[in-house]
């Protein structure tokens, strides 16, 4: 028996070069320990068993010849004879019994973290193989862990379990699929200060959006109680994004937030020697607020910051890292507990565009979060338990309540998978992203709302939402080699409203954002009326008085609902395209869409034909909206001050007169949008005849024009385009239509004044944007599916016109 190897490593002697020694995990760990604890980082100390300690075991316990009887010349296919085997070597690891010098130096180890955290100390018994955290697979999941364990005897019992977990049903048919040989790596385990997480929150973040692989943000999700429920997906969870280009420069908030639903929370059994950890049902006070505040998440994204930098300054070349934190409820303190290089989507070749596209409309069955970009169709297989996953079929739709690592062979001949629980990092979610397939994680109610056996299509192309359909419906796939593409003089800019879709749209070959509409953002994320966020008492239906109350209830103030939620929105696009330009139309919704808000209809005048009537800046400082555009102002003040995103330009709409613009640019002064502050630029909509014939005069108050194709021409034409009978005569490629915008580009040219054109006609026609090309406009806003074809015909008119 040996007597002088020393089987044991504190995480402050290790770092990541020591990988074959103790693992990906715990010399991630160690890493940590000793290089970002000075940068305000923190990491719960502990200690690793080597994996020579593994080896050691197996070694005196003569138990090699037994596991190459058990795994040799295995089916990973056969799911009962995988089982069987997996079990079987599971048993030979565990009635091996510890060294006694072995278990000696585990428990002196254990002995020493208690003199450092106090006798009442319990760990995280955390299994680092091998072959874990490697750049391109990420074995989540594979192997065990156990958390708050206490004591001696639970110890080396909790190591044991680990050791034989390295031939979990699941860790062995991934090794055998990423080629890697069982008998080469080996295990070792992490033992760990438990943070006290059971009384707070934890949960799992990227250095990047996992969904689109854009780089400058940090996603961030949580929930209550011990990660376990976020990384199996067993709870909704709370999710934050933090723009890392504007943290960096000293701006300090969240970008986004969306709420979890958070229904159960994983905390301790005390008592309870069977289980140490058990779930209970959270409160529906705590599913009502988030689970962390927002100095947390600056925090959390800070330490993301601070990771990701330090491992790519370590390889040379950006490293987006993949890291699981947690609140300790004692001392307050947030800790990282694991690091590991992200393996999915900084893998992906961007050069490479695929863009699905859903050919049919329906009602979705149901709907969840969308993970990836890609539609699929399948018969739907539901699944209740393992026994059930040999019924399952290469190419159905795996529909379950959520899944896990034992799951992985099903998934991957699955066409899609949809789960009733689970978050955007949860297990489903990352095996689903790595396999390349489409998956609606946390619907709720796919297994119920579902039928089995019934054809239906999967879609996770419409934006943050996934949905669900009945049936099979039509899609178009079109990829894009956009190696080498070519950009054109004329500047290709984007027309977004929805702010789901920006950081996937962000990737085509584009110049900023020539068009970004409020109206989406208040409409599907405010929902209610400004002026009914200000004045409640004027709302006289108590149904609506109440949705108002219900929607506003966790802010001081209602109008702070409305600032926030606008405020996120717009700097959400402005996030996905810093630090090119972003143009943002102040609101420009009619009195009958204004009306269909909630509390709308009490702030809102009829109208005989509101397309020509009271909308745009005529509302801006009329008495019956003023202070609802003060809350617009102030929103997109702080988007450029507060959040640091001063590559949005704000635009007014619907500018009839040059007196109106003087009123409304000066009442925009006295909110804090003063043009020239900040470099704050202004543009107007050049839309109405009367923008195009006093273009000179408009010149003198605005930064640029933005030619509105749509309302331009019906004007020009006398054509109401909500009117079905006269529908026909509404035609952008009209004569007098295409000179107006011929003298709108060279009027702007003449006063030295930015032209771009933003309607419609560009996306629909190609005739028009060869036409814009050729009078010589700045700037053409599309539609995000007509992009890569009319960037094609606009280099080939500058080709033709000799301005390549």
């Amino acid at each position: 028996m040996s007597t002088s190897t020393n089987y044991i490593r504190w995480f402050n002697e290790l770092t990541i070069d020591d990988i074959p020694l103790v693992g990906g995990k715990n010399a991630s760990l160690g890493e940590m320990y000793q290089e970002l604890s000075s940068q305000g980082i923190q990491i719960p100390n502990g200690f690793a068993v080597t994996a020579e300690g593994y080896r050691y075991l197996l070694d005196q316990a003569k138990a090699w010849e037994p596991l190459h009887s058990a795994l040799d010349n295995l089916n990973p296919d056969d799911v009962t004879d995988l089982a069987e085997r997996a079990r079987t070597a599971r048993d030979i690891i565990y009635a091996a019994p510890f060294p006694l010098d072995l278990e000696q130096q585990i428990i002196a180890a254990y002995a020493k973290l208690q003199m450092q955290y106090g006798a009442e100390l319990s760990v995280a018994v955390r299994s680092s193989a091998t072959a874990e955290d490697l750049p391109t697979a990420s074995f989540a999941g594979q192997q065990d862990t156990y958390l708050n364990i206490r004591g001696n005897v639970a110890l080396l019992e909790a190591c044991k379990r680990c050791f034989a977990s390295l031939f979990t049903d699941r860790a062995i048919h991934y090794r055998i699929d990423q080629g890697f040989d069982h008998f080469k790596l080996a295990l070792s385990i992490g033992i760990m200060k438990m943070v006290r997480s059971d009384l707070n929150a934890s949960g799992v973040m990227f250095s990047l959006d996992t969904e689109s692989g854009f780089n400058d943000v940090v996603f961030i999700t949580g929930a209550y109680g011990l990660g376990e429920n976020v990384v199996q997906g067993a709870v909704d969870p709370d999710e934050f994004y933090v723009h890392k280009p504007t943290f960096n420069q000293g701006f300090r908030s969240v970008l986004k937030r969306n709420l979890g639903s958070k229904k159960i929370k994983m905390i301790y059994s005390e008592g309870r020697t069977h289980e140490p950890t058990r779930n209970i049902a959270t409160s529906t006070t705590e599913r009502e607020r988030f689970c962390i505040n927002d100095e947390d998440v600056l925090t959390l994204a800070d330490y993301a910051i601070k990771i990701e930098n330090h491992y790519s300054a370590k390889a040379g070349q950006l490293k987006p890292m993949d890291m699981e934190w947690a609140k300790d409820g004692i001392d307050g303190t947030l800790y990282i507990v694991q690091a590991r290089p992200e393996t999915v989507v900084s893998q992906q070749n961007a050069l490479i565009l695929e863009q699905y596209t859903l050919k049919e409309s329906a009602q979705p069955l149901v709907f969840g979060h969308a993970v990836g970009s890609k539609i699929a169709t399948g018969t739907a297989r539901i699944i209740n338990n393992l026994n059930e996953l040999k019924e399952f079929k290469p190419g159905e739709v795996l529909v379950a309540d959520l899944t896990t690592p034992d799951w992985e062979p099903v998934m991957k001949i699955a066409s899609a998978i949809v789960t009733n629980r689970g978050g955007r990092t949860c297990h489903a979610a990352i095996i689903s992203r790595e396999l390349g397939v489409p998956a609606v994680i946390g619907c709720d109610n796919a297994t119920t709302r579902i039928q089995n056996n019934t054809p239906i299509t999967v879609s996770c192309a419409e934006g943050d939402k996934g949905n669900v359909y009945a049936g099979t419906l039509k899609f178009d796939i079109n990829k894009t080699d956009l190696t080498g593409l070519k950009r054109p003089k004329t500047k290709i800019m984007l027309n977004l409203g929805n702010p789901e879709l920006a950081f996937k749209t962000r990737f085509l070959p584009n110049d900023g954002v020539g068009l970004a509409r409020m109206e989406f953002i208040i409409t599907e994320y405010i929902k209610a009326h400004p002026m009914a966020l200000i004045h409640p008492e004027r709302v006289e239906d108590a149904s609506e008085r109440h949705q108002l109350q219900a929607l506003t209830q966790h802010f001081k103030n209602p109008t702070d609902f409305f600032i926030q939620s606008l405020s996120e929105g717009v700097a959400t696009i402005a996030a996905a395209f810093y630090p090119k330009p972003v143009v943002v139309r102040m609101s420009d919704f009619k009195t009958n869409e204004y009306a269909s808000l909630l509390g709308g209809r009490w702030f809102e005048f009829e109208e005989a034909n509101p397309m020509i009537g009271f909308r745009g800046a005529s509302r801006y400082t009329h008495p019956a909206y003023a202070e609802g555009f003060a809350l617009e102002c102030a929103a997109m003040k702080r988007v450029r001050d507060d959040m640091g995103f001063t590559n949005v330009i704000l635009m007014i709409p619907f500018c009839r007169r040059v007196q109106e613009a003087e009123k409304v640019l000066k009442y925009m002064a006295e909110l804090g949008l003063q043009r020239g502050d900040n470099g704050l630029e202004i543009y107007v909509m050049c839309e109405i005849p009367n923008n195009v014939i006093q273009i000179d005069a408009f010149s003198a108050h605005f930064d640029g024009f933005s030619i509105g194709s749509n309302d331009l021409t019906q004007l020009t034409l006398g054509v109401d385009r909500d009117s079905a009978i006269v529908a026909e005569d509404f035609d952008e490629r009209d004569a007098g239509v295409k000179e107006m915008i011929r003298l709108a580009s060279e009027g702007s040219k003449r006063n030295g004044k930015h032209c771009g054109l933003c309607g419609q006609a560009p996306s629909d026609y190609p005739e028009m944007a060869e036409f814009l090309v050729e009078i010589g406009i700045d700037s053409m806003s599309l539609n995000p599916d007509t992009v890569l074809k009319t960037t094609q015909l606009v280099l080939e008119t500058e080709k033709r016109l000799g301005r390549s």
